[in-house]
């Protein structure tokens, strides 16, 4: 199956959304380092039962997976790659009701970064990619 080129537009329209991904992924990964701590994240896992350990390859794979997806290297990989760790925060936050402002944060906000990290790996890098994905097109 071939795939059918890209407008421009649409072209701009993904690199904008893996841009801005990236950017939230690096944000959340400093946000768990520079603020919460690492040590405290795990705790923060550990009471929501989860592996505190868990909170280090999370970390780890949030700030990579922001950085590919910022500069563009294997955008669609990472983006599928991340989503993991998207889904186990819409669990996480599931009893706490929808709207991310709820106490103890809703899963509306993760289940749509999950959405939108299926839409990038489905349609693809985007413009200004350094290391483009293979251009798989689920039929």
């Amino acid at each position: 199956m071939s795939a059918t080129p890209l407008s421009p537009g649409q072209s701009w329209g993904l690199t904008l959304l893996r841009a801005s991904l990236g950017i939230m992924w690096i944000a959340h990964a400093l946000l768990k380092l520079l603020v919460f701590t690492l040590p405290g994240t795990a705790q923060y896992f550990a009471n929501v039962g989860l592996p505190g350990w868990l909170a280090y390859p999370v970390f780890a794979l949030e700030l990579l997976g922001g950085i590919a997806l910022l500069l563009g290297v294997y955008a669609r990989q990472a983006a599928l790659m991340l989503l993991p760790v998207m889904l186990g925060a819409a669990v996480a936050h599931l009893g706490n009701a929808w709207v991310h402002t709820s106490p103890g944060g809703g899963w509306e906000y993760p289940v749509f970064l999950s959405i939108s990290l299926i839409v990038l790996w489905l349609a693809g890098d985007g413009a200004l990619a350094l290391r483009r994905s293979s251009r798989f097109v689920p039929a």
